[in-house]
């Protein structure tokens, strides 16, 4: 028994850190900008950090309720829709418009990267926290994970051209790498452990994925102090800007899919507006401009307290109706 010791030790460690939910969120975000230091440390590996949070994602995919959801599909493909393809043009369209993508090159590069991107691949786990529907969530991020090696690509040709230092054709094969390559290596853990025992170690699973986010976070705050003591309007600026894509991608989601019940609709704007711009960031080995990553750190914010500070409003819609009223078939988690 005491060779166990060691391990137990840890294991207890990270089973407390994964049950803080989404304060530990939070705390991360506060951690990377109190120690700069670390960002330099931490951002040759910002590549490896996204591989190994996809790994975590794919391996806890639960089969069944990705099949459950496929036989209803129309929701999950109308979902998927809208996040690759209608957001990224709307986003692009909205931009050449406006003048930004001549104005502002480099801002334009990193709303575009923001509206091709994938939802994160933590989204359900976000969802299940503020007890929203996590396997709508989850069926959705598969098929539109699935679909950005191709559709990212297409949206990189049509609005970035020559902004972007990778060609479009290299972009997809990077992202297809990366998703193929953690899809190999979750299936290998779920043969090799397999799926009952990755659920009974969830909390310290919840762990090590906060551990992995601190390092992404830390990589991607690691000037955040610096640049605001330098440039105090500028970040305003785009930290405005940030909450306001987030926002906005927020509320015309749940605009949208308001038919299908107010949980499930806020659920689904919680994906849409969590865009896995780690996932650009690694397939374009952190090859971008200055406010392009300035744009990607202040975006971070959004991301880490959105799930706080959104958690009463989810609380309000899970109340009962007034007698009378329905949700237009609304399905609660616990009931899948």
């Amino acid at each position: 028994m005491p060779p166990a010791r060691p391990i137990a030790f840890p294991l207890q460690v990270l089973s407390w850190l994964g049950n803080q939910g989404t304060r530990a969120i939070v705390a991360v975000l506060i951690a990377a900008i109190a120690v700069p230091p670390l960002g330099e440390l931490t951002r040759p590996y910002v590549t490896h950090a996204i591989f190994l949070l996809l790994c975590i994602s794919f391996m806890r995919v639960d089969v069944a309720m990705l099949r459950a959801h496929l036989r209803r599909p129309l929701l999950v493909l109308t979902a998927t829709g809208w996040t690759t393809i209608a957001v990224p043009l709307l986003v692009g369209s909205l931009a050449r418009i406006t003048g930004v993508d001549a104005a502002l090159p480099d801002l334009y590069l990193a709303l575009m990267l923001q509206a091709t991107a994938s939802p994160m691949m933590a989204s359900p786990a976000l969802a299940a926290l503020m007890g929203l529907d996590a396997t709508l969530v989850l069926i959705t991020l598969v098929t539109s994970t699935a679909l950005v090696p191709l559709t990212a690509p297409l949206f990189a040709y049509v609005f970035l051209g020559q902004t972007l230092s990778l060609s479009p054709a290299a972009l997809g094969l990077k992202l297809a790498a990366i998703l193929a390559g953690a899809l190999v290596a979750a299936t290998a853990i779920r043969l090799a452990f397999g799926i009952d025992t990755i659920r009974r170690h969830r909390a310290p699973i919840d762990g090590f994925n906060i551990l992995i986010l601190f390092v992404f976070a830390s990589a991607i705050m690691a000037h955040f102090l610096a640049d605001l003591v330098a440039s105090p309007f500028r970040m305003l600026g785009l930290a405005v800007l940030a909450f306001a894509v987030f926002f906005l991608l927020l509320g015309t989601t749940m605009l949208l899919f308001r038919s299908v019940g107010r949980e499930r609709a806020m659920a689904l704007g919680m994906m849409v507006s969590l865009r896995n711009m780690g996932l650009m960031l690694a397939a374009t080995e952190g090859a971008i401009p200055g406010t392009t990553w300035l744009y990607f750190a202040m975006s971070q914010f959004p991301i880490h307290l959105a799930p706080q500070l959104l958690r009463p409003f989810a609380e309000r819609l899970r109340k009962p109706l007034p007698s009378g009223e329905t949700d237009h078939g609304l399905i609660s988690p616990a009931s899948e």
